[in-house]
């Protein structure tokens, strides 16, 4: 069951439903959703996904994002490390199946958290990191308004080889222009 916690044109953010552990399985398991939020080496099982679900749905700002048209899951968002006194927190986000990646849904889910974020948490400065193997993320990311901020070079073993872990972030000042 979803709720329509942040509602967008063509999704909504519903808070976490460990009863979701199956489908966020699969995705774990899979070397293309899992590769680029480091987890393709690992061996994720139902038992160890719905722990992890359980234990996140409790804390307070992860989001299921789901198609409005038919209420289908289709990836996860989420604002970690929130720091309320520094106005900070770091932006994580996947798309599970390949079939819904380039249809918008993950530039609308960041443009709602953000929204969220900004407006009704009071946060100055989102924060995130993407592999330098990643464009399509990178190239959404700078759309938004992300801008870089640093790199960490030949830190992440990646298929053989070693790639740079990039750092963007976004002010509150940058996006509501």
């Amino acid at each position: 069951m979803y709720y329509k916690k942040i509602e967008g044109e063509k999704i909504y953010l519903s808070p976490i439903n460990s009863d979701d552990y199956e489908i966020y399985t699969n995705w774990m398991n899979n070397y293309d959703t899992a590769k680029f939020i480091t987890q393709y080496t690992n061996i994720i099982t139902e038992k160890s996904e719905k722990d992890y679900l359980e234990r996140i749905e409790n804390e307070k700002y992860n989001f299921a994002i789901v198609v409005k048209e038919n209420n289908k899951l289709v990836g996860n968002i989420s604002l970690m490390d929130y720091d309320q006194l520094n106005q900070r927190a770091e932006l994580g986000i996947f798309i599970g199946n390949s079939e819904d990646r380039h249809k918008g849904y993950g530039t609308e889910a960041i443009q709602l958290l953000l929204n969220y974020a900004f407006n009704y948490l009071n946060l100055n400065n989102i924060f995130l990191k993407v592999y330098d193997l990643n464009k399509n993320a990178i190239n959404v990311y700078k759309k938004i308004g992300f801008k870089q901020i640093g790199k960490r070079h030949e830190c992440f073993y990646f298929n053989g080889q070693l790639t740079d872990e990039i750092y963007m972030e976004i002010l509150k000042k940058e996006y509501i222009k």
